[in-house]
């Protein structure tokens, strides 16, 4: 028996670290419970062990990280990470007791696997950043209401700033080549605008302190960089990958600090924003140019660059939508009082799992006569990003070898092909990984054909 119903002597005060759930009435001992396998290790949300009972609304469940389980016939889940989740790794073949569930709070270019139906229907829970998801991450960057009230650097100084030679743009992006293509955006704006570049990515300026150029401080939201960057009245906030409801500290952070976000990123952003004036979108511009113009006349009209910081003042955070989701969400960003949303899906996954299986045992008991539960799938709209597209212009102006679109156009179709190459595998019961490649070559061929 790999689980113990008895805690070893001296274990309990080390347990105690790990999240129990917030508690229940399941008198069941430990050997009766459902499990749910954690099959990306890392993120097992526990200290120390590897096993860990966990007492949530609707029951308990024992979860674990040790994959010996997988084919138990009490191993009723398996949660994957979707950043590490790939087809050709899969556990194979499926079996038709387990649901698998999905945690993936990250960037869609992580794993485009999921922005098509064949990738995400695989999974049965889901836990991402759009809000349709089962268990939605949204607002995972935004700590609370109360840090997008934090102060901003009085204009008076912002414009001392700007006479120091600081320009009005700040852009800090060492992560270049992405999805979202942002730099070769820049870059054009860049022509019509001072755009100071701090980062690795299009870089014209260096950091003020040896501190500062530390790239753990940048992550730390050190007080110092954070003075740093809130100088500037502007913050180019483009995210690595465009999808609906995928937000970042790209955008919370500058409204954090008092600085206007210019965005690209969710097309969905506006949803969320405290009040109608508080972000500058730049796909409602024609033109790099055109932005730059209207960035130029907010640096030189003080009372009209104001308007965009008036979510400050009391009573400023007009979106009730935005209020009530951060009242609503069950899980906390920096808050011991919350569960954090690893230990909070778990839960959620618990839950549903303990509902399956007494709904089964009703099925079964009946007969028939009462219907066995049907099998939730995951819905395109739980992740489902689309196709990337250039930062400027359009693909047919892109030169023949030009890095992005041979890195991200053929990365984002391919995952289509990856995801039907997996379902077919599931449905033909296969068991051998290895065959995945034959399965891909079949698809690559069926498509050259219809081509």
């Amino acid at each position: 028996g790999w689980v113990q119903d008895a805690v070893p002597p001296g274990a309990a005060f080390v347990a105690a670290a790990s999240y129990r759930g917030p508690g229940n009435n399941d008198t069941r001992s430990n050997k009766a419970l459902p499990i749910l396998l954690w099959w990306s290790g890392s993120l097992f949300p526990h200290f120390p062990g590897d096993t860990e009972r966990i007492d949530c609304p609707r029951g308990s469940c024992l979860v674990t990280r040790s994959r010996q389980v997988a084919r138990h016939r009490r191993t009723k889940a398996l949660i994957f990470y979707g950043t590490d989740f790939r087809a050709y790794e899969a556990p194979l073949p499926r079996l038709p007791h387990q649901t698998w569930a999905l945690f993936h709070e990250e960037s869609p270019m992580n794993n485009y696997l999921l922005s098509h139906p064949p990738g995400i229907q695989l999974f049965n829970y889901t836990a991402t950043f759009r809000r349709e998801s089962d268990y939605p991450l949204t607002l995972q960057w935004l700590p609370g209401v109360g840090y997008l009230r934090g102060p901003a650097v009085p204009l008076a100084e912002k414009d001392g700033w700007r006479r120091k030679g600081y320009g009005p743009v700040l852009y800090m992006q060492s992560h270049c080549d992405v999805p979202s293509d942002r730099d070769r955006y820049v870059r054009e704006l860049m022509k019509y605008i001072q755009v100071d570049s701090y980062g690795k990515c299009l870089h014209n300026r260096e950091l003020p302190s040896e501190r500062l150029r530390d790239t753990s401080t940048a992550t730390t939201e050190d007080s110092e960089f954070m003075a740093f960057i809130a100088r500037y009245k502007f913050h180019l906030a483009l995210e690595n990958a465009i999808c609906d409801d995928y937000m970042t500290e790209k955008l919370w952070r500058p409204m954090h600090l008092g600085a206007v976000p210019v965005y690209r990123g969710s097309p969905a952003v506006r949803d969320w924003m405290p009040n109608n004036l508080s972000i500058i979108l730049i796909d409602d511009f024609e033109s790099p140019q055109e932005l730059a113009k209207y960035l130029d006349f907010l640096d030189k009209n003080g009372e009209e660059y104001m308007k965009y910081l008036e979510y400050k003042n009391l009573g400023g955070i007009k979106n009730q939508f935005l209020l009530e989701s951060l009242e609503r969400r069950e899980w906390g960003v920096n808050d011991m009082t919350l569960p954090n949303y690893l230990n909070g899906f778990e839960c959620f996954v618990c839950d549903r799992e303990n509902t399956r299986v007494k709904e089964e045992q009703e099925h079964k008991k009946s007969r028939g006569k009462i219907p066995a539960p049907r099998p939730r799938i995951a819905q395109f709209k739980h992740m489902g990003c689309p196709m990337p597209t250039p930062g400027f212009g359009s693909v047919e102006d892109l030169s023949e070898g030009d890095s992005w679109k041979e890195m991200w156009l053929q990365d984002y179709w391919q995952s289509l092909d990856q995801g039907e190459a997996l379902t077919a595998m599931i449905h033909r019961n296969e068991s051998h990984q290895g065959r995945f490649w034959d399965y891909m070559h079949e698809i690559f061929l069926k498509r050259t054909r219809q081509r």
